[in-house]
């Protein structure tokens, strides 16, 4: 998706780049208002993508087809009344960029509709500027439910000289405990998915209470492997409100990530139990709301009766344990990635780490780095692609010196099949720029695919979750020896001392690392909330039919139970409008 800004061409030298989106809005908006089939079609290009975010369709929901395209329009805007369409003065103005190799006029414009107020992104093609190409129409916020941030920030005036009553201390400590109250929402997982959509909710006056089962916001970072730190850059990964400080690195350790956690879930004014589970769940449909059960540090419990249980612990869930011939006759030490801290006090030690994932790679390399004998045993082929190379991606949009708030905004207007041949561009331009790097894996007998369709790690990210690794240093260790390599494949099965190797000879090993992944976030429904919720939900993240990601950020087969995950850029932009649904839905505009 290059983003290299264009010199004016032909179809623009008489007309701005800002003329042309006016002329197309104003036509658009007066083809809906007219609800002409006719000349909604004129308006849009043979190839064309829509993705509505709640604004006309109160889901995420994206269409690849004129036919599809107008049909939901004109069958939505009865309804949603959108009008006022206008470019505002205080977004980044229309400009010629390149998108996917096409020359575009994209802009990002505002209108309002019946409950609320709308923003989107609109991309002309430069040589046919009458016509749309990609459409993106977004719900900003609900009239009425406006959040009180900036000109709107309250005045603080309960908080002003109360002498001798409560002062906002004793109000917050109150209003943790939610002594004589339910909260509305029940949040499952204190990370930064779930104090993001806390966060926006108080915002927009949704009482929700935020469970962790760990002992401090933050531990879920704190709590991982040693020497654990992004792999993409900061840039990519603010938080909603709060932005990291500037002078923070561009790559961020783990604990300091947790850190700001617990800064956030404070100044966001976040309700959080700490050292509390989930144990059971029933839904009442007559009551549409959640009987729900959670365990307190002291062993004591509490139903609690929110109408939505959002969960936010991540996308997988127990870890997955390890099955190989033999490997019950181990009698070194056998460590999940959940578990592992760090490497140190394996000095002078042999160690095997069984999967060549992200995990797996960082903790054979911390290991090694703590003067660990250290092999790697791949089970599959992975994706390989070094930092800079993977920035390829991270920089669609987000290098481009926009405001962070325009900058989600362009990047989720993409649909599916738009994400897949932008990714597939980039790969053919990361295996360029990757070539030495991964010719020396593969004369260390590296197995490395692309995925199925030349989409690289991107895709597998939201396919599978995993089976990619961004190269932090691993892969030069492997490449010069300082991490050995071997293939399950040659492996006749685990014995007491190490693994036996199909050609007879041992590999020995006092410590076996075992980075096989976890259980999926459907079988953590199936635990807490049973086999019926389950299957009722089915597949949570991975690609649904439609291209999205299944279940997630949207409503489920399931009423009032939600799910947010993936990555900090996902919980950033996803979680309002996972909020928005939520307010409409306790405002009584959706069922």
């Amino acid at each position: 998706m290059d983003a290299t800004t264009l010199e004016r061409g032909s179809a623009t030298q008489s007309t701005t780049p800002a003329e042309h989106v006016k002329n197309w809005l104003r036509s658009f908006e007066k083809a809906l208002a007219q609800g002409s089939e006719r000349e909604l079609k004129a308006l849009f290009a043979d190839e064309c993508h829509w993705r509505d975010l709640l604004a006309f369709t109160w889901n995420i929901t994206p269409h690849d087809s004129l036919s599809a395209i107008v049909e939901q329009l004109l069958h939505a805007q009865p309804r949603v009344q959108a009008k006022g369409f206008s470019l505002p003065d205080t977004r980044t103005p229309p400009r010629l960029v390149k998108r996917l190799g096409i020359g575009v006029i994209e802009a990002i414009f505002e209108f309002e509709t019946a409950v609320g107020r709308a923003e989107g992104v609109i991309r002309l093609p430069e040589t046919q500027p009458g016509k749309a190409w990609v459409l993106m129409t977004s719900l900003k916020e609900l009239r009425g439910y406006e959040e009180p941030i900036g000109a709107r920030r309250p005045s603080g005036a309960e908080d002003m000289r109360m002498f001798g009553g409560p002062n906002w201390t004793d109000r917050r400590a109150e209003e943790r405990l939610f002594p004589e109250r339910e909260p509305a929402v029940l949040i499952v997982g204190a990370g930064q998915a779930g104090l993001a959509v806390a966060a926006r909710l108080r915002l927009l006056c949704v009482d929700a209470l935020v469970v962790d089962s760990l002992p401090r916001v933050g531990d879920v970072w704190r709590t991982r492997y040693h020497a654990l730190a992004l792999h993409n850059q900061v840039a990519l990964n603010h938080l909603p409100y709060l932005p990291f400080p500037p002078s923070w690195p561009k790559y961020l350790p783990k604990d300091m990530v947790g850190d700001w956690l617990e800064t956030y879930a404070n100044a966001m004014e976040c309700n959080v139990w700490t050292e509390t589970t989930l144990v059971s769940g029933t839904y009442d449909e007559e009551n549409r709301q959640w009987q729900a059960r959670v365990r307190r540090a002291d062993g004591s419990e509490r139903v609690l009766r929110p109408r939505h249980i959002v969960f936010a612990n991540g996308v997988v869930g127990a870890p997955r344990k390890a099955v190989a011939p033999g490997l019950d006759e181990f009698k070194g030490e056998v460590i999940h990635t959940h578990s592992f801290k760090r490497g140190a006090p394996w000095r002078g030690k042999r160690a095997l780490v069984l999967g060549a994932g992200t995990s797996g790679h960082d903790i054979a390399q911390d290991l090694a780095s703590s003067g660990a004998d250290v092999k790697l045993i791949q089970r599959g082929s992975i994706t390989i692609a070094s930092v800079h190379a993977a920035g390829l991606n991270h920089a669609i949009y987000y290098n481009e010196g926009l405001p962070l708030e325009d900058t989600d905004l362009i990047a989720a207007s993409s649909t599916y099949p738009l994400l897949v041949r932008g990714y597939q561009m980039n790969v053919a331009k990361m295996k360029e720029i990757d070539k030495d790097l991964l010719e020396g894996l593969k004369a260390k007998g590296m197995k490395l695919d692309f995925g199925e369709d030349e989409t690289g790690h991107q895709m597998k990210l939201r396919r599978r979750f995993g089976g990619y690794y961004l190269n932090c240093g691993a892969s030069d260790m492997i490449i010069n020896g300082q991490i050995g390599l071997l293939q399950y494949e040659d492996i006749d099965r685990f014995v007491a001392d190490g693994v036996l190797l199909k050609d007879g000879s041992v590999v020995k090993a006092d410590l076996l690392v075992t980075a096989t992944g976890y259980h999926n976030q459907q079988e953590v429904v199936r635990d807490i909330l049973g086999p019926d919720i389950a299957e009722k939900v089915g597949q949570i993240w991975g690609i649904g039919v439609d291209g999205e990601l299944a279940n997630m950020f949207r409503p489920t087969p399931q009423p009032g139970l939600w799910f947010i995950g993936g990555g900090l850029a996902h919980t950033r932009i996803y979680s309002h409008y996972l909020a928005l649904q939520i307010r409409a839905r306790e405002a009584g505009l959706v069922q």
